[in-house]
């Protein structure tokens, strides 16, 4: 049985995923401000945008979360609950939602590029999720149904069966987005935005089939609240893609 606690200092616990969302965190933020610093982009002012960000992040992962939990009654009973996130309890799509609003909010306040910030941003993010999915392996929890480990030879013994690793197989998914998201970046033809808008797309892609694998779904009635999340940040990505480059067309031909 894996210790989810990675140190104790008298009272004080110090679990392991603690420490790998803030090592994501650390490694994404150094990340995205060599990419502003490259670009001359203000570093004040975005590091300003990320200390507002990040709370927010966690604040809609912890939200999403409850609202979704399937126990929304015990936690309005019990308000005290809803934000005690040391119990257990974030969605990254509730993040992702809440990171996005507050950050988009002080983007427009500060009125800088939004679509190059997001593009700057999109690695570091899929990058951090990457990292902390393995707080998922330490928790021994976001794994998949039972299987046969002659079957599925990278089945892991979790919760006494042997099953779908998923959290690993989001790892390596994000890890891929992350290099390509690199590639992309760089790219001669890629339109302001795009990369951002890309990060959508394939997170989604992936998020949408393993989460099929998993037992622990986050649910709205019959459905899993991830999968009709990631094929909506699917489609409008993809809307946004064609409308953007649509319009680009347009001013080139008028």
């Amino acid at each position: 049985m894996i210790d989810p606690v990675a140190l104790r200092i008298g009272p004080l616990a110090i679990r392991w995923y603690g420490i790998l969302i803030s090592t994501a965190l650390l490694i994404g933020v150094l990340l995205a401000l060599r990419e502003i610093r490259r670009r001359g982009i203000d570093e004040d002012k975005f590091m300003n945008i990320i200390l507002v960000a990040i709370p927010a992040a966690f604040l809609g992962a912890r939200l999403y979360y409850v609202l979704f939990s399937g126990h929304l009654d015990y936690y309005l009973a019990n308000p005290g609950e809803i934000l005690a996130v040391w119990h257990g309890g974030l969605a990254i799509h509730g993040g992702v939602i809440g990171g996005f609003l507050a950050g988009g909010l002080m983007v427009w306040r500060y009125n800088m590029p939004f679509w190059t910030l997001g593009d700057i941003v999109a690695p570091s993010l899929i990058l951090g999720q990457a990292i902390g999915r393995w707080g998922n392996f330490f928790n021994q929890e976001a794994y998949g149904y039972e299987v046969d480990p002659e079957v599925i030879p990278w089945a892991m013994w979790i919760d006494g069966a042997y099953r779908h690793p998923t959290f690993l197989y989001e790892s390596l998914w994000n890890l891929l987005i992350f290099g390509f998201l690199l590639w992309l970046r760089r790219h001669p033809k890629i339109k302001e935005g795009e990369v951002l808008l890309s990060y959508f797309v394939l997170y989604s892609t992936g998020r949408f089939f393993i989460e099929g694998l998993r037992t622990d779904s986050l649910m709205l009635g019959p459905f899993r609240i991830a999968q009709l999340i990631s094929l909506t940040f699917i489609l409008c990505a993809l809307a946004l893609i064609w409308y953007r480059r649509r319009e680009e067309k347009s001013k080139i031909y008028r």
